[in-house]
């Protein structure tokens, strides 16, 4: 029973390693591709192969259950973030995420109903240029509140949005700050204005480009 041993061993360390960190499917392969190796250089022995069936069953469920319950977790949390930044973006309405299509939240779409202030509910590709903009940034800052990272890039977000809108959007992002730094090409001269550190492309002489940078926030600090 070395064999069938061996299999076990194996099956319960890919199981940990795919718990600890989050791989589900992808620990679930290796432990497939584990199983028909080692099947391949074992010796053939009575019931290996029923074993070998029965552990990467086992394994399989285990792993999509942690994943679901994950998903779902997460889901949740971004969902709560997403509701409120929606919210505080639009001065007013509501809005949710919801998955779709499948009860299996690892197969389940999403989708994104919106309801700007003195508007119907209405789902992403109904709202107007500047409705999707304002709604796409709330999910994405919502991401960053769930799991936050050390830098976002944002190219020319703010492109459709009016000055009461980069108002808000200026606001928000400043909030966010504290844990991610936020790089972003814009043309817009109220985002430029907010920025603490300012580069920018100029060309002095014809064909020969310059990048100068300006700090804001030093030069505002010096002259309180």
């Amino acid at each position: 029973m070395i064999a069938s041993q061996a299999v076990i061993t194996g099956a319960f360390s890919l199981t940990n390693q795919a718990v600890q960190l989050g791989q589900a499917k992808l620990m679930a392969e290796a432990f497939a591709n584990f199983l028909v190796a080692f099947g391949l250089l074992a010796s053939p022995q009575p019931g290996l192969a029923q074993t070998q069936n029965s552990a990467q069953r086992g394994c399989i469920i285990s792993l999509n259950k942690e994943a679901r319950e994950r998903l779902l977790s997460s889901f949740a949390v971004v969902n709560t973030h997403f509701q409120r930044l929606f919210t505080e973006l639009f001065a007013g309405g509501t809005a949710e995420l919801r998955l779709i299509e499948n009860d299996d939240p690892l197969e389940a779409g999403l989708e994104i109903f919106a309801k700007p202030p003195g508007k119907k509910p209405a789902t992403l590709s109904l709202l107007s240029g500047g409705e999707q903009a304002l709604t796409a940034l709330a999910l994405i800052f919502a991401v960053f509140l769930t799991n936050p990272a050390p830098i976002c890039v944002l190219d020319e977000v703010d492109a459709p949005l009016d000055d009461a809108n980069i108002h808000r959007f200026l606001r928000v992002l400043r909030e966010l700050t504290s844990q991610t730094q936020f790089l972003v090409i814009t043309h817009n001269r109220k985002t430029m204005e907010a920025a603490d550190i300012l580069y920018g492309v100029t060309m002095e002489e014809p064909g020969l480009s310059k990048v100068v940078s300006v700090n804001l926030a030093a030069a505002a600090a010096h002259a309180g």
